[in-house]
């Protein structure tokens, strides 16, 4: 991967995109753990409380945690006065929480897909990630404003 242009321009984000991003996101995991909760409500109560034997649920019930965790962070961030660095801050660390859980979820669940297709997607996914965080220089003092998201009007 070739490494980051630090003099190209951001690419454009529009406003209110990552907003609409992050709500499909809450849509599409509580679609999912809908139709689990459809197919086996014991199940499901098992893998919230973590007391489910599988090894897969942990990995994703922390996932889905940390998902609606920083979509609650995004709606009230105004209200609990959160600066643009601490905000990024606990946003990075919760989507880390979320791509590893997401991925050691993804691998540990047997039969939904093979193997090699299965690898190749999570690797993309950590791809991915790594490249808008080393891009956008979330864990740097004093990041460049590119960072920082655009102020919601």
């Amino acid at each position: 991967m070739p490494a980051a242009n630090p003099s190209a321009p951001p690419i454009p984000v529009e406003a209110g995109s990552p907003y609409w991003l992050g709500g499909a996101l809450v849509v599409a995991v509580a679609v999912h753990v809908g139709g689990l909760w459809i197919t086996s409500p014991p199940d499901m109560i098992d893998a919230l409380v973590f007391a489910s034997p599988t090894p897969f649920s942990p990995f994703g019930v922390t996932a889905m945690w940390a998902i609606f965790a920083v979509a609650l962070l995004a709606a009230l961030r105004r209200r609990l006065g959160l600066r643009p660095r601490s905000w990024r801050i606990a946003h990075m660390t919760l989507a880390v929480v979320i791509v590893a859980g997401s991925v050691v979820h993804a691998m540990l669940v047997e039969g939904t897909m093979e193997f090699v297709s299965k690898t190749a997607l999570c690797v993309l996914v950590l791809v991915a990630a790594a490249k808008v965080m080393v891009d956008r220089r979330v864990w740097r003092r004093g990041a460049s404003p590119a960072a920082e998201p655009p102020a919601r009007r």
